[in-house]
């Protein structure tokens, strides 16, 4: 056997290494995200209806800025939260997420107003409130960024990856 057939030997057994390593792994990866998911999504829903309910019985007319971007941010973002949860119960059922790109888009779009009904409504309260979890917000997301990538390098060292291709 040459040397040039046995090199491509090696790199056709790692990368089938590789590639089972990354399916075991991708496995329970999408039913956690559903997990995630559905708890953003209500979470959001809780938190537009406790900001929003007071609002509801206040002369439109005496609402500022912060105010009224909160009601419209939540108005927007309640019914699109709430078909995704009923569309995540589907996905856990199916146990796989849905490819849609419309989804994909409309879900972040809805998780974007939460976010901003939220923030508006702390403003509303009192500016500093709104600033403090605009930044907050900000932080934990790359907390939650950080956090993951980390646990993601420490689970694949102890589950065994494959990692680079065998040096010639």
């Amino acid at each position: 056997m040459d040397e040039n057939q046995q090199e491509q030997e090696l790199w056709e057994q790692h990368s089938a290494a590789q590639s089972a390593w990354w399916v075991k792994r991708a496995e329970g990866q999408q039913e956690e995200k559903l997990r995630q998911n559905n708890m953003m999504y209500g979470g959001l829903i809780g938190i537009g209806v406790v900001l929003v309910q007071p609002f509801l019985t206040v002369d439109i007319a005496t609402l500022d800025l912060s105010a009224k971007i909160c009601v419209i941010a939540f108005s927007l973002a309640i019914p699109l939260l709430a078909a995704l949860m009923v569309l995540n119960r589907q996905e856990t059922y199916r146990r796989r997420a849905t490819t849609s790109v419309f989804v994909l888009v409309m879900g972040q779009g809805a998780l974007g107003l939460g976010f901003i009904g939220v923030v508006a409504g702390f403003w509303h309260i009192m500016m500093l409130a709104g600033v403090a979890i605009l930044v907050a917000g900000t932080l934990g997301l790359a907390m939650y960024t950080v956090g993951f990538q980390r646990v993601e390098m420490e689970d694949a060292k102890a589950s065994g990856d494959p990692g680079p291709p065998p040096s010639p």
